[in-house]
């Protein structure tokens, strides 16, 4: 007769993680992140006019655009300039002494530009960034 020990029969648990499978999905996911991350940036299309200038630090402040057909967009949302007018004072307020940072289409009209320009200055905000793009290097 055979004898059967209770412990010896059983299988050895094996006590390592298969890690494998694991970067497996973790380059999936760096792959999809890094395809649609340069989608995600939102903002208003536009064309930046080319300038020579220092860069202007990074600060938490209110984006102003006006894109080429002459609309005002205050971060993502777009106002009229009645309501821009309106509420530009109180908007710059809410965000605190970040600055504000104006962007055109550098197909804009100078004087659409400057109207905004002027509404600005009236409110009271004083730290306004002219944003432009570098000129390409040849």
């Amino acid at each position: 007769m055979a004898r059967r020990g209770r412990g010896r029969d059983r299988l050895v648990l094996n006590a390592e993680i298969n890690v494998v499978s694991l970067i497996d999905v973790m380059m999936l996911l760096m792959i999809i992140f890094m395809i649609t991350a340069p989608m995600m940036q939102g903002g208003v299309d536009i064309t930046l006019p080319k300038a020579q200038s220092r860069p202007l630090e990074s600060k938490s402040g209110l984006t102003v655009t006006v894109d080429r057909t002459g609309a005002i967009y205050v971060d993502e949302a777009r106002l009229s300039l009645t309501q821009f007018t309106s509420s530009f004072k109180a908007l710059a307020n809410r965000r605190g002494s970040g600055g504000v940072y104006l962007r055109a289409d550098d197909r804009v009209p100078y004087g659409s530009v400057v109207k905004v320009l002027a509404i600005m200055r009236a409110s009271g905000v004083g730290d306004i960034g002219l944003v432009a793009e570098p000129p390409e290097v040849k």
